[in-house]
C-alpha cells in the first residue's frame, strides 16, 4: 500500500510530466504543477527542494525507462534487437508521459542541453556495439542508422503520433533489417 507521501510524490511527477509532454518545460511552472497535482506549494517543497529537482526526477525516471527498454530489446537475438527497440521506443513515446516529457529535459531538470534526447544516441550506440551478433559483426554504421531512425521517429511523432505506431515501426524496421544484418565472412 502506498503512503500518502508516495502518492503525493507520484502525483507531482505525473503532473510535471504531463505539462512538459503536452506543452513544453516552460509550462511546468510551480503554480501549474501544483494545480495539476492537486497539492499546495508547501507540499511540493516538502517533497522536492525545488521545481528543478522535481523535473530532474522526471528526467531520471525517463532515462531509467529508456535503459530498461534497451535492456529488454537487446536481451534476445541481436539481429532483431533494433526492431524491438524502435517498437518499444515508439510505444513508450506514445503511451508513457514520463518518457515523452523526459526526452525534453536535461539531467538537472532544465530545458538546456544536453537533453535526454541528445544522450539517447550514445546510449543506443553503446548498446549496439555491446550486442552479440551471430554470424559476425553488423554492418559498419549500424548504431548510427538505428539512432537516426530513433531520433527521427521521436521528433516526427510530436506532430503526427502515427510515427510511434507499432505497425509503422515494424514496417520501417523491415526496411532496415537488411542494412543491419551481420557482415558475412569474406564480404568487403
Amino acid at each position: 500500500m502506498q503512503t500518502r507521501a508516495e502518492r503525493t510524490r507520484r502525483s507531482l511527477v505525473r503532473a510535471a510530466a504531463e505539462l512538459i509532454a503536452d506543452g513544453s518545460p516552460a509550462d511546468a511552472g510551480l503554480v501549474n504543477v501544483c494545480r495539476r497535482a492537486g497539492v499546495s506549494r508547501g507540499a511540493l517543497y516538502h517533497h522536492y527542494s525545488s521545481l528543478g529537482e522535481l523535473t530532474a526526477e522526471v528526467y531520471g525516471q525517463a532515462r531509467g525507462r529508456l535503459v530498461e527498454l534497451m535492456d529488454e530489446a537487446f536481451a534476445g537475438p541481436a539481429a532483431d534487437a533494433p526492431e524491438r527497440f524502435l517498437v518499444a521506443l515508439g510505444g513508450a513515446l506514445r503511451a508513457e508521459t514520463v518518457v515523452r516529457a523526459g526526452v525534453r529535459l536535461a539531467a538537472d531538470g532544465s530545458a538546456g542541453p544536453p537533453l535526454l534526447r541528445d544522450e539517447l544516441p550514445a546510449l543506443v550506440r553503446e548498446r549496439v556495439s555491446r550486442a552479440r551478433w551471430e554470424g559476425g559483426p553488423p554492418e559498419p554504421g549500424t548504431a548510427d542508422l538505428v539512432l537516426a531512425v530513433a531520433a527521427g521517429i521521436e521528433s516526427l511523432g510530436y506532430t503526427d503520433p502515427r510515427w510511434w505506431d507499432r505497425t509503422t515501426l515494424q514496417r520501417l524496421s523491415g526496411l532496415l533489417r537488411p542494412l543491419v544484418a551481420p557482415v558475412e565472412e569474406g564480404r568487403c
